[in-house]
């Protein structure tokens, strides 16, 4: 019994030390990781600011068929509005003659 408590703390010292070892390693490999993944980070956001002005022309591109199209749609909007206005007063001014008469 009295090895066993020699034994159990050289072996606890040992597996200790192991995983001290272990845990070094990983944090170097998880150090090397992290600035391969910092180099990619800078090219992908290199070349997307390369690509901003594609962007920025598509949205404007894209503004001035809106804009474009909303005043289409107004333009038509107010024909169809006058056309209406303009039957109104006729069947309204036709109603007015009939009862005049």
């Amino acid at each position: 019994m009295d090895a066993l408590y020699d034994i159990f703390p050289l072996i606890l010292y040992f597996l200790g030390a192991v995983l001290l070892i272990v845990i070094i390693i990983l944090f170097v490999k998880l150090l090397s990781t992290i600035d391969k993944v910092n180099i990619l980070l800078d090219d992908i956001e290199g070349k997307s600011q390369a690509l901003n002005g594609l962007f920025d022309a598509i949205s404007s591109v894209g503004d001035t068929i809106s804009s474009a199209n909303n005043r289409v749609t107004g333009f038509v909007a107010n024909l169809i509005g006058k056309v209406l206005k303009k039957k109104k007063r006729k069947k309204k001014l036709e109603e007015e003659e009939d009862d005049y008469e």
